[in-house]
């Protein structure tokens, strides 16, 4: 996939800025202002005050929205929002990695593309599945049983030192959340 196509992907995701963006691949904020030119010439990205967006979000008034978890369906911030991006092109997002776990049994393999959240330290985009996640924290950011996305296995494991919980993949994050919402631990939401 080429950068430029990544931008788009990442755009939709909600990385909005030429900033970012170039933080995210590494190279200079020039190297994505020619993409971003280039992209706006091929119309599928137009740059309104500052910020980024794909032209069918142009079309339509620009506004704030809020958008529920597909889980528990609280307002979705955007620093601990969890999105798959089905083939057919739509989003499904949850509020938190524990719901956008949960949220994976629910949805067919074969339909999923891609599944990205937000490092917890760097708010970096990261791909879920090769994310690390502190599962049963202390910290509470969200629903509760907690669990915290991270991309590297050693900035989990420092979390993990000074709030708790366990350091594990998807595949085991995804099996520790279920049992514990087995065992009848409530979901937590604060409003």
């Amino acid at each position: 996939m080429s950068r430029k196509e990544q931008i788009v992907e990442l755009v939709a995701q909600g990385l909005r800025s030429v900033k970012s963006l170039a933080q995210h691949f590494g190279v200079s904020l020039m190297t994505i202002y020619r993409d971003v030119r280039e992209l706006e010439k091929e119309g599928k990205i137009v740059r309104k005050h500052g910020e980024l967006l794909l032209r069918h979000e142009f079309s339509e008034p620009i506004q704030e929205s809020i958008h529920a978890c597909a889980y528990c369906t609280k307002p979705v911030e955007k620093r601990l929002e969890f999105t798959y991006r089905l083939k057919s092109g739509k989003l499904i997002k949850a509020c938190c990695a524990h719901c956008g776990l949960l949220l994976y049994r629910n949805l067919k393999e074969e339909e999923m593309q891609t599944c990205m959240t937000w490092d917890f330290i760097g708010s970096k985009p990261i791909n879920c599945f090769s994310a690390w996640y502190v599962v049963g924290s202390s910290a509470t950011p969200c629903c509760f049983p907690s669990a915290i996305a991270f991309m590297s296995r050693e900035e989990a494991e420092k979390f993990a030192k000074g709030f708790g919980g366990m350091v594990l993949d998807f595949e085991d994050a995804l099996e520790s959340v279920e049992k514990l919402m087995k065992r009848g631990v409530p979901v937590k939401i604060e409003l």
